[in-house]
C-alpha cells in the first residue's frame, strides 16, 4: 500500500484526488492538508511515500515545500498537480525534486496516466537488493520521460484540446452544449462532442439532458462538483 499525502487548498480538488486514488486502488491517503506548514509537519511525523502537491499554497511556495520535503528521511516522491504553467515555475519544481507535473484542470484519465507512470518508475527501483543496475536506473528514468502526448495520441485524444474543452465547461456556470464548445474552440461539433463525452465518461463532467417541445433532446455538459 502506497501512503499518500494530499497537499491542496481547494477542497473540491482535494476530494477528487482522494476519490481518484480510491478508484485506482493500492493507495492509502494518510492526510489531506491545505498549507505547507501542515504538510511538512505530517511528513516528518509519519511515513509518506508520495505527495500530491499543489504549488499555489496560501502560506508558502509549493516549490519551496518540495525542496523541504527532499530533506525528510525517508524522502517522499512528489507529483505536482497545479494550474501554474509558466516555464520558470516548471523548471524550478523539477529542479527541486518534483518527479511529474500534471496541469489543472485534469481528467481522471490524465490523473491515472501520471500515477501509472509513477508506479512504473517506482517499480523499476524497487527490489530486495541494496543497489540497482544501470538498466534499472535507465528504465526508471525512461518512465519519467515517456511522452503523454504520444500515449494520448494513440488513444485518439490530444491533451491540449481536452484541456481547452475542460476549461471552457468549467468556466461556464450554466454548462455548455457540444455546439457551444465547438464555437468557443473553433472546432467541429463532432470533435467537441467526442471530447465532452470522454470527459463525461471520466466523471469530470455531468450530462444534463434537456427535452424541448420538438426535435431531439439537447445535452448540456456541466463541471462536476464533488
Amino acid at each position: 500500500m502506497i501512503r499518500v499525502l494530499v497537499v491542496e487548498d481547494e477542497p473540491v480538488i482535494a476530494e477528487a484526488h482522494r476519490d481518484y486514488l480510491a478508484r485506482l486502488g493500492g493507495f492509502e491517503v494518510v492526510g489531506v492538508v491545505s498549507t505547507a506548514q501542515e504538510a511538512l509537519r505530517l511528513a516528518t511525523s509519519e511515513p509518506v511515500d508520495l505527495v500530491l502537491l499543489d504549488l499555489g499554497l496560501p502560506d508558502a511556495r509549493g516549490v519551496d515545500l518540495a525542496s523541504a520535503l527532499s530533506g525528510v528521511r525517508p524522502a517522499p516522491d512528489v507529483i505536482a498537480i497545479t494550474a501554474q504553467r509558466d516555464l520558470a515555475t516548471v523548471r524550478s519544481a523539477m529542479s527541486r525534486g518534483v518527479l511529474l507535473y500534471l496541469l489543472k484542470p485534469f481528467t481522471f484519465a490524465a490523473f491515472r496516466e501520471k500515477v501509472e507512470q509513477y508506479l512504473r518508475y517506482r517499480d523499476a527501483l524497487t527490489g530486495d537488493a541494496d543497489a540497482v543496475s544501470q538498466r534499472d536506473v535507465d528504465r526508471a528514468l525512461a518512465e519519467l520521460r515517456t511522452s503523454d502526448v504520444r500515449r494520448s495520441a494513440k488513444k485518439g485524444a490530444a491533451p491540449q484540446t481536452e484541456d481547452a474543452v475542460s476549461r471552457a465547461v468549467r468556466d461556464s456556470p450554466d454548462g455548455l452544449t457540444a455546439s457551444e464548445v465547438a464555437r468557443a474552440l473553433g472546432s467541429s461539433r463532432v470533435t467537441a462532442w467526442r471530447y465532452l463525452e470522454r470527459l463525461a465518461d471520466d466523471q469530470v463532467l455531468e450530462r444534463d439532458t434537456q427535452y424541448g417541445s420538438a426535435g431531439r433532446p439537447q445535452v448540456r455538459y456541466r463541471w462536476r462538483r464533488r
